[in-house]
């Protein structure tokens, strides 16, 4: 009688492990909020913008594929001109493309710049991760909250007069996930590939400056849309950042005077 309740047991914990969710798509919007303070003539304005951005991923065989819908991104905020510098936000990876492998712990993205596309070869780097205990419920699924804190480098620019400063300075980002086992792929939006045992189905950075909510999740994905971006040449990391700054330098040569201006975006 036990090992037939044994053998039950089994057999059931079988199904409920080919049941779970292994590859589908999932439709995330992406809230990002900046400031950009102005300078003219020794009076500062403070313009916030907020945009937001529909993304999909695809994941299925331990791989996943990242990319921008086709749809209209939205502006909201005052925008217009602003003594005579016209405000648009432009956030970067809006046309990324980034497909990851779990197995091999690697991620290959297509990264746009000005008119010129790169290919980046780089590897997956997860964070220091701290369960908190806490659970929610999103589209139906289970999730639990994670914390983390990213330390990185970033480039800060200041448009004085016309002249653009770039300047390296320490970013610290205060990271909450929500993910869920139930579906047990490392997936998650746009960087945040490869840093949980469940997928992440929402993400907020520095309490609300830039989030990402699922707003759908379906069970099946498009195979085919799960495969590395094609280019020429492959670079790494430092070699995209070189190309980079060299194409930050020529804009900030070919951009004319500012009379009086400075602009700083946070």
């Amino acid at each position: 009688m036990k090992k037939i309740v044994f053998a039950g047991s089994f057999i059931f914990s079988s199904i409920l492990a080919v049941a779970q969710q292994t590859q589908g798509k999932v439709t995330y919007q992406r809230v990002t909020n900046l400031e950009a303070r102005f300078n003219i003539n020794g009076v500062e304005q403070v313009v916030p913008q907020t945009r937001k951005e529909n993304f999909e991923l695809h994941f299925a065989n331990n791989q996943s594929l990242w990319k921008a819908t086709e749809q209209e991104q939205e502006d909201e905020g005052p925008g217009g001109d602003h003594g005579g510098v016209q405000i648009r936000m432009v956030v970067a990876g809006a046309n990324d493309v980034m497909f990851c492998n779990f197995d091999n712990k690697t991620k290959v993205e297509k990264r746009e710049l000005f008119d010129k596309t790169f290919i980046v070869d780089d590897s997956i780097r997860p964070l220091k991760w701290k369960m908190t205990g806490e659970t929610k419920t999103i589209l139906n699924h289970k999730c639990m909250k994670a914390t983390a804190t990213n330390i990185r480098q970033v480039t800060r620019m200041t448009m004085d007069d016309g002249k653009m400063e770039r300047k390296e300075v320490s970013d610290t980002s205060n990271i909450t996930v929500w993910f869920t086992s139930e579906v047990p792929v490392m997936a998650g939006p746009g960087e945040f590939q490869g840093q949980l045992p469940g997928l992440i189905l929402e993400v907020d950075v520095n309490n609300g400056k830039q989030t990402y909510q699922a707003v759908e999740l379906t069970e099946k994905a498009d195979l085919s849309e799960i495969k590395e971006p094609s280019g020429k040449k492959h670079l790494t990391p430092e070699e995209f950042k070189k190309e980079r700054e060299k194409l930050m330098k020529e804009m900030e040569e070919n951009m004319p005077g500012g009379g009086g201006r400075r602009i700083r975006m946070n």
